[in-house]
């Protein structure tokens, strides 16, 4: 199968850094996975994060890819709610090989199935960021996805990226009063376009912009950014009792005290890896998220977040994808079609 992979971790303009490959299609599935004819991939920080230069070399050849759209071609022996030939999206699992590749061997419990009114590229934008924006505003923040964001304000940080255009939806859809922080003309847009009630720039001071739109304070905040960066002035900002959540992992250490002690601010981290790397008990959430997901796109909810898209599937494009991503300058999600 034709497949792009790494042995070494090196700089994405070295034509070394993803590579095509020619590799035997994985085994027959067994026990809850099912493989999976990839039809359309996206790209997403933490592939770029995984490909970064370090001082390692990899024995075989190793695939990354955590966001894929295709077909069931054969499931295991303990999966029900698939068959082949049934039409699927998801994230995966980073600790196994990616989705960039012909086919992928991956657990079905965190597998759904694709909305059908989106075509594979637009589906495949959707898996990474739709699972991370729903547990942390409806799962680790304790926010309900139907109405329980009614008569509160939620301030997204980084609002034109992959989860902040997923999140400004569900969150609207929930009844949070929405305000997403962008920088550019383009990407304000984007954010409006997504459902944002008020977009602010995130390079200018915060607590000013907010106040000048009436809000003294918020109720929650989700920093799809830098974490350090923003810890303190969102220490100032939230409400007491608040929320705050986090996916970035910070660079230096977090003062954790007050104002977040005094206010009781709730701190609530998303990695959106841990239920299917810790195979946790409750691991098939993320199939029904994203089934969920799939209901609410089809029904008009939800919109899909692709922004570029670039064909075929291979080590070039692939090179450029992630050379666009770690520029810092891309809208919603990038998306890979075709072999």
């Amino acid at each position: 199968m034709k497949a792009i992979a790494l042995t070494r971790y090196l700089p994405i303009d070295d034509p070394a850094s993803l590579q095509d490959f020619d590799l035997p299609e994985p085994p027959s599935p067994a026990g809850h996975d099912v493989l999976v004819k990839v039809s359309a991939v996206s790209v997403n920080p933490v592939d770029t994060k995984v490909r970064a230069p370090k001082d390692k070399v990899e024995d075989s050849p190793r695939i990354l890819g955590y966001d894929a759209c295709g077909v069931v071609e054969a499931v295991g022996d303990a999966v029900s709610r698939f068959k082949p030939g049934d039409r699927v999206y998801y994230a995966g699992d980073f600790s196994r090989p990616g989705s960039n590749a012909e086919y992928q061997l991956v657990d079905a419990r965190v597998v759904g199935h694709a909305p059908t009114t989106l075509d594979d590229a637009h589906a495949a934008a959707l898996p990474l960021v739709a699972v991370t924006a729903w547990e942390l505003l409806f799962q680790r923040m304790p926010y309900d996805s139907e109405g329980g964001g009614a008569g509160k304000c939620l301030l997204v940080i980084a609002g034109a990226g992959g989860v902040g255009s997923i999140a400004i939806q569900l969150a609207r859809r929930a009844g949070f009063t929405v305000i997403a922080t962008a920088s550019r003309a383009d990407t304000v847009q984007w954010c409006q376009a997504m459902g944002a009630h008020h977009v602010v720039n995130h390079r200018e001071p915060l607590a000013p912009q907010l106040k000048a739109l009436g809000f003294d304070t918020v109720d929650a905040a989700i920093n799809l950014a830098d974490t350090v960066a923003y810890w303190d002035v969102l220490g100032e900002l939230l409400a007491p009792q608040g929320h705050v959540g986090l996916i970035v992992e910070p660079d230096a250490p977090l003062k954790i005290g007050d104002p977040y002690k005094m206010k009781c601010i709730g701190i609530h981290w998303e990695m959106m890896f841990a239920r299917p790397v810790l195979k946790t008990p409750d691991m098939d959430e993320q199939g029904r998220i994203l089934d969920r997901v799939a209901e609410l796109v089809d029904a008009g909810e939800i919109r899909s977040i692709q922004h570029d898209l670039l064909t075929p599937i291979n080590a070039a494009n692939l090179r450029e994808a992630h050379r666009r991503l770690e520029s810092g300058t891309t809208i919603g999600k990038l998306v890979l079609e075709g072999w």
